[in-house]
């Protein structure tokens, strides 16, 4: 049950070369072990000073980011906008069109 099932070998001829009456031969796994030598550790990354922020970088850092979002906002309020608008006009131009329809087929 716990022997190895050696597969058929296919070889690129087309010929099919079955595995049969081999013989497995022990080994010392000692002998064909492959030690491995590990290369030497990188040298560390020399260690960075920390940010220092002054009063005035902390406030002008606030100041930038609150107007990037008052923009992203604005940009995103007038599509929304557009998107309104196109869609009242859109409306306004069905019923007008029904209005008319329903006009021709009363005459």
């Amino acid at each position: 049950m716990f022997t190895p099932k050696i597969p058929v070998n296919v070889q690129p001829t087309g010929e099919t070369i079955p595995l049969t009456g081999t013989v497995v031969e022990h080994h010392d796994p000692a002998a064909t072990a492959i030690h491995y030598v590990s290369p030497p550790p990188a040298p560390a990354a020399p260690a960075r000073p920390t940010v220092q922020l002054t009063p005035g970088a902390l406030l002008l850092a606030v100041g930038g980011g609150t107007a990037a979002v008052l923009v992203v906002g604005a940009v995103l309020v007038s599509m929304l906008l557009a998107v309104a608008i196109t869609a009242g006009s859109l409306a306004i131009v069905a019923l007008v069109t029904r209005s008319i329809l329903t006009q021709e087929r009363k005459r």
